[in-house]
Protein backbone atom coordinates (compact mmCIF):
# COMPACT_ATOMS: atom_id res chain seq x y z
CA UNK A 1 0.00 0.00 0.00
CA UNK A 2 1.39 3.23 -0.59
CA UNK A 3 2.16 5.53 2.49
CA UNK A 4 0.43 8.58 2.80
CA UNK A 5 2.19 12.23 2.05
CA UNK A 6 4.91 12.42 4.84
CA UNK A 7 5.29 16.16 6.11
CA UNK A 8 6.67 19.41 4.78
CA UNK A 9 10.03 19.01 4.34
CA UNK A 10 12.28 20.58 7.37
CA UNK A 11 15.09 22.51 8.42
CA UNK A 12 18.38 21.88 9.56
CA UNK A 13 20.77 19.91 8.94
CA UNK A 14 19.69 16.15 6.26
CA UNK A 15 20.73 13.90 9.57
CA UNK A 16 18.58 15.71 12.10
CA UNK A 17 16.04 16.15 9.25
CA UNK A 18 16.15 11.96 8.71
CA UNK A 19 15.61 11.56 12.42
CA UNK A 20 11.88 10.30 12.77
CA UNK A 21 9.63 11.20 15.85
CA UNK A 22 7.23 8.94 17.71
CA UNK A 23 4.46 10.14 15.77
CA UNK A 24 6.09 9.70 12.64
CA UNK A 25 7.02 6.14 13.56
CA UNK A 26 3.13 4.57 14.32
CA UNK A 27 1.86 6.95 11.41
CA UNK A 28 1.40 4.99 7.76
CA UNK A 29 3.14 1.45 9.19
CA UNK A 30 2.59 -0.77 6.24
CA UNK A 31 0.74 -3.90 6.26
CA UNK A 32 2.90 -6.85 6.41
CA UNK A 33 2.83 -8.98 3.50
CA UNK A 34 4.64 -12.18 2.26
CA UNK A 35 3.07 -13.37 -0.75
CA UNK A 36 3.84 -16.98 -1.78
CA UNK A 37 6.10 -17.39 -5.33
CA UNK A 38 3.86 -18.92 -8.36
CA UNK A 39 5.61 -22.57 -9.50
CA UNK A 40 6.96 -20.37 -12.92
CA UNK A 41 8.20 -17.10 -11.67
CA UNK A 42 6.34 -15.47 -14.92
CA UNK A 43 4.33 -15.77 -17.79
CA UNK A 44 6.25 -17.46 -20.50
CA UNK A 45 5.06 -18.97 -23.98
CA UNK A 46 5.68 -23.25 -23.07
CA UNK A 47 6.02 -24.29 -19.05
CA UNK A 48 9.03 -24.29 -17.36
CA UNK A 49 10.39 -28.29 -17.30
CA UNK A 50 10.42 -29.33 -13.64
CA UNK A 51 13.14 -31.64 -12.39
CA UNK A 52 14.26 -34.36 -9.77
CA UNK A 53 15.94 -33.79 -6.65
CA UNK A 54 19.51 -35.14 -6.03
CA UNK A 55 17.34 -37.38 -3.47
CA UNK A 56 15.21 -38.70 -5.84
CA UNK A 57 17.80 -39.40 -8.33
CA UNK A 58 19.67 -41.50 -6.04
CA UNK A 59 16.82 -43.57 -4.80
CA UNK A 60 16.46 -44.36 -8.50
CA UNK A 61 20.31 -45.29 -8.63
CA UNK A 62 20.18 -47.27 -5.66
CA UNK A 63 17.33 -49.00 -7.24
CA UNK A 64 18.56 -49.82 -10.45
CA UNK A 65 21.83 -51.33 -8.78
CA UNK A 66 19.83 -53.51 -6.16
CA UNK A 67 18.25 -54.75 -9.31
CA UNK A 68 21.50 -55.22 -11.12
CA UNK A 69 23.23 -57.28 -7.79
CA UNK A 70 19.59 -59.27 -7.83
CA UNK A 71 18.80 -60.40 -11.05
CA UNK A 72 21.47 -59.48 -13.14
CA UNK A 73 19.12 -57.55 -15.16
CA UNK A 74 20.23 -53.77 -15.94
CA UNK A 75 16.81 -52.13 -17.42
CA UNK A 76 17.03 -48.94 -18.77
CA UNK A 77 14.15 -47.17 -17.02
CA UNK A 78 13.90 -47.57 -12.89
CA UNK A 79 10.19 -47.01 -11.75
CA UNK A 80 11.17 -44.93 -8.60
CA UNK A 81 8.88 -44.24 -5.36
CA UNK A 82 8.09 -40.35 -4.55
CA UNK A 83 8.17 -39.25 -1.16
CA UNK A 84 4.64 -38.01 -0.92
CA UNK A 85 3.74 -41.24 -3.15
CA UNK A 86 3.22 -41.68 -6.54
CA UNK A 87 5.89 -42.74 -8.99
CA UNK A 88 8.50 -41.70 -11.76
CA UNK A 89 10.24 -43.41 -14.04
CA UNK A 90 13.62 -42.32 -14.95
CA UNK A 91 16.87 -43.34 -17.29
CA UNK A 92 19.59 -44.94 -16.28
CA UNK A 93 22.85 -43.53 -17.96
CA UNK A 94 25.04 -46.46 -16.93
CA UNK A 95 25.70 -49.93 -14.98
CA UNK A 96 29.34 -51.54 -13.65
CA UNK A 97 28.59 -55.04 -12.12
CA UNK A 98 31.39 -57.14 -10.11
CA UNK A 99 31.79 -59.61 -7.55
CA UNK A 100 28.97 -59.39 -4.66
CA UNK A 101 28.53 -55.66 -5.94
CA UNK A 102 26.89 -53.13 -8.60
CA UNK A 103 26.76 -49.74 -9.34
CA UNK A 104 24.02 -47.56 -11.22
CA UNK A 105 24.23 -44.03 -12.54
CA UNK A 106 21.68 -41.82 -13.03
CA UNK A 107 21.99 -38.10 -14.49
CA UNK A 108 20.17 -35.63 -12.36
CA UNK A 109 18.04 -33.32 -14.82
CA UNK A 110 17.29 -30.55 -12.44
CA UNK A 111 14.37 -29.27 -15.51
CA UNK A 112 14.22 -25.37 -15.90
CA UNK A 113 15.62 -25.13 -12.54
CA UNK A 114 19.16 -23.02 -12.59
CA UNK A 115 20.73 -25.89 -9.88
CA UNK A 116 24.76 -26.30 -9.31
CA UNK A 117 23.93 -30.18 -9.40
CA UNK A 118 21.88 -30.35 -12.62
CA UNK A 119 23.86 -32.70 -15.15
CA UNK A 120 25.00 -34.33 -11.49
CA UNK A 121 25.81 -38.23 -12.06
CA UNK A 122 24.24 -39.99 -8.94
CA UNK A 123 25.79 -42.67 -8.22
CA UNK A 124 24.89 -46.34 -6.59
CA UNK A 125 26.78 -48.97 -5.53
CA UNK A 126 25.18 -51.41 -3.87
CA UNK A 127 26.80 -54.61 -2.06
CA UNK A 128 25.53 -57.64 -0.11
CA UNK A 129 26.65 -57.27 3.79
CA UNK A 130 25.62 -60.21 6.68
CA UNK A 131 23.21 -57.74 8.64
CA UNK A 132 19.79 -57.87 7.45
CA UNK A 133 18.54 -54.21 6.57
CA UNK A 134 20.29 -51.57 4.94
CA UNK A 135 23.38 -49.59 5.54
CA UNK A 136 23.31 -45.85 4.00
CA UNK A 137 26.71 -44.14 3.80
CA UNK A 138 28.09 -41.52 1.53
CA UNK A 139 31.06 -41.69 -1.03
CA UNK A 140 33.48 -39.43 -2.88
CA UNK A 141 31.57 -36.22 -3.69
CA UNK A 142 28.97 -36.61 -0.73
CA UNK A 143 29.65 -34.14 2.61
CA UNK A 144 30.42 -35.19 5.88
CA UNK A 145 28.54 -33.74 8.20
CA UNK A 146 30.48 -31.72 11.10
CA UNK A 147 28.82 -29.26 13.16
CA UNK A 148 25.44 -29.91 14.87
CA UNK A 149 22.21 -28.63 13.79
CA UNK A 150 21.21 -30.37 10.33
CA UNK A 151 19.07 -33.25 12.21
CA UNK A 152 22.06 -35.62 10.80
CA UNK A 153 25.03 -37.47 12.68
CA UNK A 154 28.08 -35.69 12.92
CA UNK A 155 30.04 -37.67 10.95
CA UNK A 156 28.15 -39.11 8.80
CA UNK A 157 27.09 -38.41 5.19
CA UNK A 158 25.02 -35.55 4.23
CA UNK A 159 22.08 -37.11 3.22
CA UNK A 160 18.71 -35.77 4.46
CA UNK A 161 16.12 -37.79 6.38
CA UNK A 162 13.54 -38.02 3.32
CA UNK A 163 15.71 -38.89 0.77
CA UNK A 164 17.01 -41.55 2.99
CA UNK A 165 13.77 -42.81 3.53
CA UNK A 166 13.13 -42.99 -0.72
CA UNK A 167 16.32 -44.49 -1.14
CA UNK A 168 15.62 -47.35 1.33
CA UNK A 169 11.70 -47.45 0.29
CA UNK A 170 13.23 -48.13 -3.42
CA UNK A 171 15.94 -50.61 -2.29
CA UNK A 172 13.04 -52.57 -0.66
CA UNK A 173 10.57 -52.71 -3.77
CA UNK A 174 14.04 -54.62 -4.81
CA UNK A 175 15.09 -57.02 -1.73
CA UNK A 176 13.25 -58.29 1.37
CA UNK A 177 15.50 -56.31 3.62
CA UNK A 178 13.77 -58.10 6.84
CA UNK A 179 15.71 -61.18 5.33
CA UNK A 180 18.72 -59.89 3.13
CA UNK A 181 21.07 -57.46 3.61
CA UNK A 182 22.62 -54.32 1.55
CA UNK A 183 25.55 -51.33 1.71
CA UNK A 184 24.30 -48.43 -0.28
CA UNK A 185 27.11 -45.80 -1.37
CA UNK A 186 25.80 -42.98 -2.76
CA UNK A 187 28.72 -40.59 -4.63
CA UNK A 188 28.50 -37.94 -6.57
CA UNK A 189 31.35 -37.55 -8.73
CA UNK A 190 32.55 -33.58 -9.05
CA UNK A 191 30.16 -33.40 -6.08
CA UNK A 192 32.92 -31.30 -4.55
CA UNK A 193 33.55 -29.01 -7.24
CA UNK A 194 29.51 -28.83 -7.17
CA UNK A 195 29.47 -27.51 -3.33
CA UNK A 196 31.95 -24.77 -3.37
CA UNK A 197 28.68 -23.07 -5.30
CA UNK A 198 26.67 -23.67 -2.15
CA UNK A 199 26.87 -22.53 1.60
CA UNK A 200 28.07 -26.49 2.42
CA UNK A 201 31.06 -25.15 4.14
CA UNK A 202 29.24 -22.42 5.89
CA UNK A 203 26.92 -25.31 7.22
CA UNK A 204 30.05 -27.54 8.43
CA UNK A 205 29.27 -30.19 5.22
CA UNK A 206 32.72 -30.71 4.11
CA UNK A 207 33.63 -32.40 0.69
CA UNK A 208 30.70 -32.43 -1.15
CA UNK A 209 27.28 -31.66 -1.62
CA UNK A 210 24.34 -32.89 0.40
CA UNK A 211 22.04 -35.27 -0.55
CA UNK A 212 18.45 -33.46 -0.45
CA UNK A 213 14.60 -32.96 -1.13
CA UNK A 214 11.40 -32.59 0.70
CA UNK A 215 9.26 -33.72 -2.68
CA UNK A 216 11.30 -35.50 -4.92
CA UNK A 217 10.65 -32.69 -7.19
CA UNK A 218 12.49 -29.71 -8.50
CA UNK A 219 10.25 -27.05 -9.45
CA UNK A 220 11.64 -24.39 -11.65
CA UNK A 221 12.64 -21.65 -9.64
CA UNK A 222 11.68 -23.04 -6.59
CA UNK A 223 11.04 -21.98 -3.03
CA UNK A 224 11.51 -25.52 -1.37
CA UNK A 225 15.48 -25.37 -1.76
CA UNK A 226 16.31 -21.77 -1.32
CA UNK A 227 14.09 -22.00 2.01
CA UNK A 228 15.35 -24.86 3.49
CA UNK A 229 19.26 -23.93 3.10
CA UNK A 230 18.13 -20.78 4.76
CA UNK A 231 16.42 -22.55 7.48
CA UNK A 232 18.57 -25.31 7.71
CA UNK A 233 21.50 -22.44 7.97
CA UNK A 234 19.63 -21.00 11.07
CA UNK A 235 19.45 -23.83 12.91
CA UNK A 236 22.78 -24.96 12.65
CA UNK A 237 23.85 -21.24 13.90
CA UNK A 238 21.36 -21.72 17.00
CA UNK A 239 23.19 -25.00 17.42
CA UNK A 240 26.53 -23.72 17.78
CA UNK A 241 25.46 -21.77 20.67
CA UNK A 242 24.97 -17.74 18.66
CA UNK A 243 22.37 -15.37 19.30
CA UNK A 244 23.07 -13.04 16.61
CA UNK A 245 21.82 -13.73 12.80
CA UNK A 246 23.04 -11.63 9.59
CA UNK A 247 21.16 -11.95 6.72
CA UNK A 248 21.95 -10.61 3.45
CA UNK A 249 20.03 -11.03 0.00
CA UNK A 250 22.87 -12.36 -1.90
CA UNK A 251 27.12 -12.89 -2.63
CA UNK A 252 27.91 -9.01 -2.46
CA UNK A 253 25.81 -8.28 0.24
CA UNK A 254 27.10 -11.47 2.02
CA UNK A 255 30.68 -9.99 1.78
CA UNK A 256 29.53 -6.48 2.90
CA UNK A 257 27.90 -7.92 6.15
CA UNK A 258 31.56 -10.12 6.92
CA UNK A 259 33.34 -6.92 7.13
CA UNK A 260 31.05 -4.59 9.18
CA UNK A 261 30.65 -7.98 11.64
CA UNK A 262 34.17 -9.37 11.92
CA UNK A 263 33.32 -9.91 15.69
CA UNK A 264 30.91 -12.80 14.50
CA UNK A 265 32.07 -16.52 12.82
CA UNK A 266 30.91 -17.41 9.29
CA UNK A 267 27.90 -19.34 10.47
CA UNK A 268 25.98 -16.19 11.37
CA UNK A 269 25.58 -15.39 8.09
CA UNK A 270 23.00 -16.51 5.95
CA UNK A 271 22.27 -15.34 2.26
CA UNK A 272 18.37 -15.08 2.91
CA UNK A 273 17.54 -14.14 -0.82
CA UNK A 274 14.05 -13.02 -0.81
CA UNK A 275 13.14 -15.34 1.90
CA UNK A 276 13.03 -12.93 5.13
CA UNK A 277 9.76 -14.18 6.12
CA UNK A 278 10.94 -17.42 6.45
CA UNK A 279 14.71 -16.54 7.81
CA UNK A 280 13.09 -14.31 10.74
CA UNK A 281 10.31 -16.98 11.62
CA UNK A 282 13.09 -19.96 12.02
CA UNK A 283 14.99 -17.49 14.06
CA UNK A 284 12.39 -16.54 16.15
CA UNK A 285 11.92 -20.47 16.97
CA UNK A 286 15.29 -21.25 17.21
CA UNK A 287 15.67 -18.32 20.58
CA UNK A 288 17.90 -16.01 18.58
CA UNK A 289 17.76 -12.45 19.90
CA UNK A 290 19.21 -10.48 17.12
CA UNK A 291 19.12 -9.78 13.72
CA UNK A 292 21.41 -7.36 11.70
CA UNK A 293 19.34 -6.85 7.92
CA UNK A 294 22.27 -5.88 5.38
CA UNK A 295 21.04 -4.93 1.84
CA UNK A 296 20.67 -2.73 -0.63
CA UNK A 297 18.52 -0.09 -2.25
CA UNK A 298 15.89 -2.33 -3.89
CA UNK A 299 15.16 -5.40 -1.65
CA UNK A 300 15.47 -2.75 1.38
CA UNK A 301 12.43 -0.83 -0.25
CA UNK A 302 10.35 -3.52 -0.88
CA UNK A 303 11.20 -4.40 2.55
CA UNK A 304 10.62 -0.83 4.20
CA UNK A 305 6.74 -1.00 2.63
CA UNK A 306 6.38 -4.47 4.67
CA UNK A 307 6.94 -7.23 2.36
CA UNK A 308 9.18 -10.19 3.21
CA UNK A 309 8.97 -12.04 0.54
CA UNK A 310 10.86 -10.15 -2.00
CA UNK A 311 11.09 -11.72 -5.26
CA UNK A 312 10.07 -9.64 -7.97
CA UNK A 313 7.06 -11.14 -9.30
CA UNK A 314 4.96 -11.04 -6.08
CA UNK A 315 6.85 -7.38 -4.75
CA UNK A 316 6.81 -4.06 -6.39
CA UNK A 317 9.33 -1.04 -5.21
CA UNK A 318 6.35 1.18 -3.86
CA UNK A 319 7.39 4.49 -5.54
CA UNK A 320 4.95 6.36 -3.45
CA UNK A 321 6.91 5.14 -0.48
CA UNK A 322 10.16 6.78 -1.64
CA UNK A 323 8.73 9.87 -2.59
CA UNK A 324 7.37 10.48 0.89
CA UNK A 325 11.10 9.28 2.67
CA UNK A 326 12.54 12.07 0.12
CA UNK A 327 10.23 14.71 1.23
CA UNK A 328 11.05 13.63 4.88
CA UNK A 329 14.83 13.64 4.35
CA UNK A 330 14.44 17.58 3.14
CA UNK A 331 14.02 16.83 -0.57
CA UNK A 332 11.95 19.49 -2.57
CA UNK A 333 9.01 19.16 -4.14
CA UNK A 334 10.75 18.92 -7.83
CA UNK A 335 12.89 15.86 -6.09
CA UNK A 336 9.87 14.70 -4.59
CA UNK A 337 8.40 14.31 -8.20
CA UNK A 338 11.49 12.84 -9.59
CA UNK A 339 11.12 10.18 -6.98
CA UNK A 340 7.71 9.52 -7.57
CA UNK A 341 8.39 8.55 -11.37
CA UNK A 342 11.85 6.94 -10.67
CA UNK A 343 11.98 3.28 -12.56
CA UNK A 344 13.63 1.46 -9.88
CA UNK A 345 15.09 1.76 -6.10
CA UNK A 346 18.42 2.17 -7.57
CA UNK A 347 17.21 5.37 -9.84
CA UNK A 348 15.34 6.77 -5.99
CA UNK A 349 19.07 6.29 -5.06
CA UNK A 350 20.90 7.98 -7.65
CA UNK A 351 18.84 10.74 -7.43
CA UNK A 352 19.37 11.18 -3.81
CA UNK A 353 23.00 11.08 -4.02
CA UNK A 354 22.53 14.13 -6.49
CA UNK A 355 20.67 16.26 -4.41
CA UNK A 356 22.69 14.95 -1.18
CA UNK A 357 20.22 13.53 0.70
CA UNK A 358 21.55 9.95 -0.26
CA UNK A 359 22.54 9.37 3.69
CA UNK A 360 19.57 10.67 5.48
CA UNK A 361 17.07 9.64 2.85
CA UNK A 362 19.03 6.03 3.15
CA UNK A 363 19.05 5.79 6.79
CA UNK A 364 14.74 6.61 6.67
CA UNK A 365 14.54 3.19 4.48
CA UNK A 366 16.68 1.25 7.02
CA UNK A 367 14.70 2.72 10.05
CA UNK A 368 11.16 1.99 8.48
CA UNK A 369 12.61 -1.97 7.59
CA UNK A 370 13.79 -2.44 11.36
CA UNK A 371 10.18 -1.44 12.27
CA UNK A 372 8.68 -4.12 9.74
CA UNK A 373 11.82 -6.77 10.99
CA UNK A 374 10.40 -6.07 14.52
CA UNK A 375 6.86 -5.91 14.24
CA UNK A 376 6.93 -9.08 12.18
CA UNK A 377 8.98 -10.78 15.21
CA UNK A 378 6.16 -9.61 17.69
CA UNK A 379 9.46 -7.77 19.13
CA UNK A 380 11.54 -11.43 19.84
CA UNK A 381 14.58 -10.24 17.82
CA UNK A 382 16.17 -6.55 18.16
CA UNK A 383 16.59 -5.59 14.58
CA UNK A 384 19.21 -3.49 12.83
CA UNK A 385 19.40 -2.42 9.29
CA UNK A 386 22.37 -1.22 6.96
CA UNK A 387 22.36 -0.26 3.84
CA UNK A 388 24.99 -0.88 0.91
CA UNK A 389 25.99 0.89 -1.86
CA UNK A 390 25.17 -0.94 -5.62
CA UNK A 391 28.47 -2.65 -5.85
CA UNK A 392 28.33 -3.98 -1.85
CA UNK A 393 31.33 -2.05 -0.91
CA UNK A 394 30.87 0.07 1.43
CA UNK A 395 27.95 0.74 4.13
CA UNK A 396 25.59 3.79 3.10
CA UNK A 397 23.57 4.12 6.26
CA UNK A 398 22.32 2.00 9.34
CA UNK A 399 19.10 2.65 11.11
CA UNK A 400 21.27 2.79 14.28
CA UNK A 401 23.01 6.43 13.28
CA UNK A 402 26.46 6.54 11.77
CA UNK A 403 28.03 4.01 9.65
CA UNK A 404 31.46 3.31 9.60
Amino acid sequence: MTEPPGPEPRTGHPAEQAEPDAAEADAGRPELREPDLPRTMRVRKRALRTGWTTGTCSAAAAKAASIALAHGDTPPLVDTPMPGGGRVELPVDSYDLGDGRATAVVVKDAGDDPDVTHGAHMTATVSWRRETGIELDGGVGVGVVTRPGLGLEVGGPAINPMPRAQITQAVGEVLDLERHGVRVIISVPEGERMARKTTNARLGILGGISILGTTGVVRPFSTESWRSSVVQAISVMAAQGERTLVLSTGGRTDRAAMRLRPDLPEVCFVEVGDFTGAALRRAVEAGLSEVVFVGMAGKLAKLAAGVLMTHYTRSKVDRGLLASITGRAGGDEALIGRVAEANTARHAYELWEEAGLLEPAARLVCVRVKEVLERFTEGALAATVVMVDPDGHAPVASSEGAVA
